[in-house]
């Protein structure tokens, strides 16, 4: 069973939402507790070749990364009112991060989105030919 790593959900009826949406979606909810935010996503997920790394890491931000790609959950989290901003799909790239990595780039992409949305023309006049 594919499955889904969650992180800082600390509302016990947004995380309670969000293990039942995955559970109907098809995939296993694994709560990753902040001790193994530096471990590589890959290890987290059991994948083969993958090590427990040293150190400590910490972030705050809620985040869903999904071993693959579930649009039932996610249509799921918006129904249920529990949507978690911070979300990913397990990569050949990504799979080697740590927790915390991938936070700070999916923060980054999430504002430069923000910011490039920002600054298009709601309604963007064009001529005709």
């Amino acid at each position: 069973m594919a499955k889904v790593l969650l992180y800082n959900i600390k509302d016990a009826d947004k995380l309670m939402k969000v293990r039942i949406a995955a559970l109907r979606a098809g995939l296993e909810a694994v709560e990753v507790a902040e001790e193994d935010y530096a471990h590589p996503i890959g290890w987290l997920l059991g994948l083969e070749g993958f090590s427990p790394a040293a150190g400590a890491e910490h972030f705050e931000d809620e985040m869903l990364v999904m071993q693959e790609l579930s649009s039932p959950l996610l249509d799921m989290l918006r129904a249920s009112g529990a949507p978690v901003a911070l979300k990913a799909v397990v990569t050949e790239q990504n799979r080697s991060w740590s927790s915390a990595a991938l936070c700070r780039e999916l923060k980054r992409e999430h504002e430069a989105m923000r910011a490039g949305i920002a600054k298009k023309p709601v309604h963007p006049h064009k001529k005709r030919r």
